[in-house]
């Protein structure tokens, strides 16, 4: 009687990984799915369901130690290198507009954006005056978490 229907729940199965996967997108579901279309064909070739069920398992293992990682490069492969959003923050320029302390200030960043900023722990200035130069080390919510730059000796 279950070897008569199996065929069902593996239907359902590959219905199920393959609608996940469309969502995470990291092909392990996929290889899941692939797993119980090889329990599917299994079934249908008239094998006792708990050899479907280890066909199945065997197949999904395989795979995914074999042919996910691949996958997953060539997946990755085109992705954009440039930071964006907080990332591009971390590291960039600005001039104080509002002298910067531990509790507050406001600094104009090099792309332009005007962020309200507070000295990094790290520092051992008590303040930033307007005008100077500072660095990005961190993002705190809305708050620019800034360090003053350095300025080089002139002889």
């Amino acid at each position: 009687m279950l070897t008569q229907y199996a065929w069902i729940a593996w239907v359902v199965l590959i219905l199920v990984f393959a609608t996940i996967e469309v969502f995470t997108l990291e092909m392990t579901f996929l290889m899941l799915a692939l797993g119980s279309v090889a329990g599917l064909l299994s079934g249908l070739l008239g094998i006792p369901w708990w050899a479907q069920f280890l066909i199945a398992a065997v197949v999904a293992v395989a795979l995914i130690l074999v042919l996910r990682p691949p996958l997953l490069r060539r997946l990755r492969r085109g992705g954009d290198p440039a930071r964006s959003n907080i990332d591009a923050l971390i590291g960039a320029d600005g001039a104080v507009l509002r002298t910067v302390t531990a509790s507050g200030g406001q600094v104009k960043l090099q792309n332009g954006d005007v962020w309200t900023a507070r000295l990094s722990p790290i520092t051992e200035q008590a303040d930033v005056a307007v005008g100077e130069r500072v660095l990005v080390t961190g993002i705190d919510g809305a708050t620019a978490v800034v360090v003053p730059v350095e300025r080089s000796s002139e002889a």
